[in-house]
């Protein structure tokens, strides 16, 4: 009988207790979205020529001043790749340990794609470029790169949300089940407002922060 009752206490889980050194890799996923948006809020508003409402933050790598842009996307990538090393330490054993951190790697190298491939110049951007151009290779690659890695990021969504409802956060796992119908929606309605893409993208840049910065400091049996 005492075997019984002492067994729970002995058998932990390997993604029971999130360790120090999975939260510290994942520090850098929770620093990812803020630090980009961040990056490019302060360049679209410095920019001659750009406008939230006509423009995407991905054309700021364009122009005298896009290398800023361009090493934003690089370390961006970086820091998601991080973030997903330590989801993957952090979840190891559990639900989403595998699918979850692989498919924010997916999205992670996405950025590194943006930045060997940077997107067409058009509707005003960079100053002096014509309202409408026909899409280059370069641009087209550009596209496809960010259009499979936030489907990545939208699919990571749905599995990581199985972690999140193990740690009892239900309503957190609801609301990630959620947010990639709000970015989806975004990618919708970008031919008709760039703003709602830029929305939509950004919204998946800062919850992937906060569902890593939740997932990396609850221990599984909480």
């Amino acid at each position: 009988m005492a075997h019984t009752l002492t067994a729970p206490h002995d058998v932990v889980s390997g993604a029971s207790a999130p360790r120090p050194a999975a939260r510290r890799a994942a520090s850098g996923g929770m620093a990812a979205g803020p630090l980009f948006l961040a990056a490019g809020l302060a360049q679209g508003f410095a920019r001659d020529g750009f406008d939230f409402t006509r423009n995407a933050i991905s054309q700021l790598a364009l122009g005298e001043a896009g290398w800023i842009q361009t090493v934003n996307f690089v370390l961006t990538g970086a820091l998601l790749l991080a973030g997903a090393a330590g989801l993957r330490r952090a979840l190891r054993g559990g639900a989403g340990g595998t699918w979850g951190p692989a498919l924010v790697g997916v999205f992670a190298v996405s950025f590194w794609v943006a930045a060997a491939f940077p997107a067409d110049a058009g509707a005003g951007f960079p100053a002096g470029a014509p309202e409408a151009t026909a899409m280059s290779g370069h641009g087209a690659v550009h596209m496809l790169g960010g259009m499979v890695g936030y489907l990545a990021l939208c699919a990571a969504f749905v599995v990581l949300a199985r972690p999140l409802a193990a740690r009892g956060l239900r309503g957190w796992a609801v609301a990630t089940r959620l947010v990639p119908v709000v970015v989806l929606a975004g990618f919708t309605a970008s031919a008709a407002s760039v703003l709602a893409f830029t929305a939509g993208a950004g919204l998946g840049l800062l919850w992937l922060a906060a569902v890593t910065a939740r997932l990396t400091g609850i221990p599984a049996n909480r």
